[in-house]
């Protein structure tokens, strides 16, 4: 990755964390509705692979999902205003933290059930082989989502059909409280299991996002030029809980201590300095992301509530939910 798009990268993974801060602050002050997942450490996976994929490419991602929204061109004004139920909001307050959804970037929607939207990201790498467009469609997943059977079936008919999709991993250790080495017969939950369904399976650094870059890159290509899908374990660690209401103290200190020290933003300073970027650069950087999400939370504030004549519209699929019976 060239310095200036490296640069950028560093700026959009600085913007992804403070926004999450913000969330996390904005909930503690009682303006959050309902729960958030934050993904705080986990930024370069999503601004990693948003940099190799096309601007028509989609993305599926959990109800963990944050990051992916701001990567795909959703603005931290709008992601926040969501969260405050604003009508400013990305989904005008309809979808909230767990269902960030903006189709016009081609991010086709966050989902809670898990593993819910391994399927759905089957079918759009169909619609893209029908049509003729060289889209990816491209699954974001946690660890906890390779023992269900939805992952197993989407797999299999992908590979069957060689299907233009990409399943990548979030493997930041636990599923919700539980750690996925315990539940789990093989080392890499994902990238272990891809062989079965005749498709490859990578591990990358998921808190590089220049080597995330890079094997997205290469699996797109991939993909994009018939050889069907793949699955990438991005192996990663969240900051936070798994949601607010948890603490997180079934979590060893020393792991947690390590994999701090092995933070997404510290490793693309590291690389910036390496290819002679100069520290005057970096903390201009930082210093756009602080105003760009200082704004956003001052706009998302004074944002108006949403207005209650359209809670069902961009429902259903004809406007309305009179067809229903």
């Amino acid at each position: 990755m060239e310095p200036a798009r490296l640069l950028d990268a560093y700026e959009r993974m600085n913007v992804i964390r403070r926004t999450e801060k913000a969330a996390h602050d904005l909930f503690l002050q009682g303006l959050v509705k309902g729960t958030t997942h934050l993904a705080a450490g986990q930024e370069a996976i999503a601004v990693g692979a948003s940099a190799a994929l096309r601007p028509d490419d989609y993305v599926f991602a959990t109800y963990r999902g944050h990051h992916h929204a701001l990567a795909r061109g959703a603005t931290p004004e709008e992601c926040l205003a969501e969260l405050m139920s604003r009508a400013t909001g990305l989904c005008g307050a309809k979808g909230g933290s767990m269902h960030l959804t903006k189709a016009a970037t081609g991010m086709l929607g966050s989902y809670a059930i898990v593993g819910s939207h391994l399927p759905m990201a089957v079918g759009a790498a169909w619609s893209a082989r029908l049509r003729g467009t060289e889209q990816l469609a491209v699954a974001f997943f946690g660890d906890g989502a390779t023992n269900i059977g939805a992952f197993h079936e989407s797999l299999n008919l992908a590979a069957v059909w060689r299907l233009p999709v990409l399943f990548v991993c979030e493997n930041n250790l636990y599923m919700e409280y539980t750690p996925i080495a315990d539940v789990t017969a093989v080392p890499h939950p994902a990238a272990d299991r891809a062989p079965a369904h005749g498709i490859p399976g990578e591990v990358v650094d998921g808190n590089d996002v220049v080597a995330v870059e890079e094997e997205v890159g290469r699996l797109a290509r991939r993909a994009r030029a018939g050889d069907g899908p793949a699955v990438l374990e991005a192996e990663t660690y969240r900051h936070f809980g798994h949601s607010r209401a948890d603490p997180a103290a079934y979590r060893p200190a020393e792991e947690v201590e390590r994999w701090l020290k092995h933070d997404p933003l510290d490793l693309a300073r590291g690389r910036l300095a390496e290819l002679g970027v100069g520290e005057e650069a970096v903390a201009g950087a930082d210093e756009r992301a602080r105003a760009v999400v200082e704004r956003a939370v001052e706009a998302a504030k004074a944002a108006p509530p949403p207005d209650p004549r359209v809670a069902l519209t961009d429902v259903w699929a004809d406007g309305g939910a009179a067809w229903r019976t």
